[in-house]
């Protein structure tokens, strides 16, 4: 391509600082070193968590250098590789991975976990391996965010956060799979190991929330109930399986004691999708005591869960979920397929389409319940 080995610059929605709208930007993003990949991307979701760590910055989430390009839920095309990569060539359709696999550490050699800490200190700092960012703006270095930075048109990625997937991919439909229904569907499949004729419930009917009641109907649950205080959920969730629907607003009790009268003695399982420290509680006293497992799938880092011994003691199992649990470059395009052949949902969780200059505008319409996913078209 012309431009391998070439700075590229492009349009990029930079986030100056926190707390403060992003702002539509030229960038250069330098070619990719070794054991790198240049990407141009093509579609990128916007996620609750980009929004939380702009502006939650000052709430206890833990700090992230600024200037900063967000965005962690793309896709795109492979334009120039670095040296020493061996999987990826030009022209090649890619998802980037927030969470890495190298294949190579204790946790990849692991079927316990999906994690890996190949690089994750070093996202964490907004820097790539060799401890710097590929992207400039206005003379001064721009971090990465979770070393992927999706919404910019070009982005530079390690190879291991990367997976190749099918050459007839939408890649304005399979960019939801970077993150947010990955991680739903898996919580129900891979972490919960929700079984067939259980009852569930799933709290906070967002993207996380309708992608793990879509895990929970394909494992089989006869029973899921939809948790959420909006009210436009009802409908919504039902076609991604719900069967029933309780908005707490509609009570004048705990939404844990409603759930106890309605299953009579709690539920097989509960997924917290919201992050909120106050609705883990919940969900975790909502499971049947003897044997109910919670999973929390919601991601902040504001608060801490109080618990009791009895709140565990006679049976009830309380798990995290990261990613849903799927070990990302081995299994993403395994649910890409799942997609295309039309076993998974995609389509349906896309409630808006804009240009990367409106990106403001998906943050407004995800915070105020208006959208499932907004997908931003580079």
């Amino acid at each position: 391509m012309a431009t391998e080995n070439k700075v590229i610059r492009c349009k990029a929605a930079v986030a100056w600082e926190p707390g403060k709208p992003l702002c539509i930007e030229e960038v250069e993003v330098a070619p990719p070193k070794a054991h790198e990949v240049r990407i141009k991307m093509v579609a990128s979701s916007v996620c609750h968590t980009d929004w939380g760590y702009l502006y939650e910055y000052r709430k206890g989430m833990r700090p992230r250098p600024f200037p900063l390009v967000l965005g962690h839920e793309g896709a795109g095309v492979v334009e120039s590789v670095g040296p020493g990569v061996c999987g990826f060539s030009p022209g090649d359709k890619v998802i980037p991975l927030f969470m890495s696999q190298c294949k190579e550490c204790e946790f990849c050699l692991s079927p316990k976990t999906n994690l890996c800490p190949k690089i994750w200190e070093k996202a964490q700092q907004g820097v790539l391996e060799d401890g710097s960012s590929r992207f400039t703006c206005r003379g001064q270095l721009v971090y990465q965010f979770f070393s992927i930075s999706c919404f910019s048109e070009y982005t530079v990625v390690p190879e291991y956060n990367i997976t190749k997937i099918h050459s007839d991919a939408p890649l304005d439909r399979v960019c939801l799979l970077g993150c947010g229904v990955s991680t739903g569907y898996g919580a129900a499949l891979n972490t919960g190991k929700v079984e067939t004729g259980s009852s569930c419930a799933v709290f906070g009917l967002g993207a996380v929330g309708l992608a793990a009641v879509m895990g929970c109907k394909a494992a089989g649950a006869s029973r899921i109930i939809g948790v959420d205080i909006n009210p436009d959920k009802m409908e919504i969730s039902r076609k991604f399986g719900v069967t029933e629907f309780v908005n707490p607003k509609d009570h004048n009790k705990p939404i844990q004691e409603v759930l106890m009268e309605l299953t009579g003695g709690g539920l097989d399982y509960c997924f917290e999708c919201v992050g909120n420290v106050a609705v883990m509680r919940v969900a975790l006293e909502s499971c049947k005591p003897a044997w109910g497992t919670c999973v929390i799938v919601g991601w902040t880092e504001l608060g801490e869960i109080t618990l009791t011994p009895m709140d565990i003691l006679m049976g009830r199992t309380m798990k995290g979920s990261f990613f849903g649990g799927w070990k990302g470059v081995d299994s993403v395009p395994k649910l890409v397929e799942d997609y295309m052949s039309g076993r998974l949902m995609l389509d349906e969780f896309v409630t808006h389409t804009l240009s990367l200059e409106q990106i403001n505008q998906a943050f407004d319409l995800m915070v105020s319940g208006k959208s499932i996913r907004s997908v931003i078209k580079m």
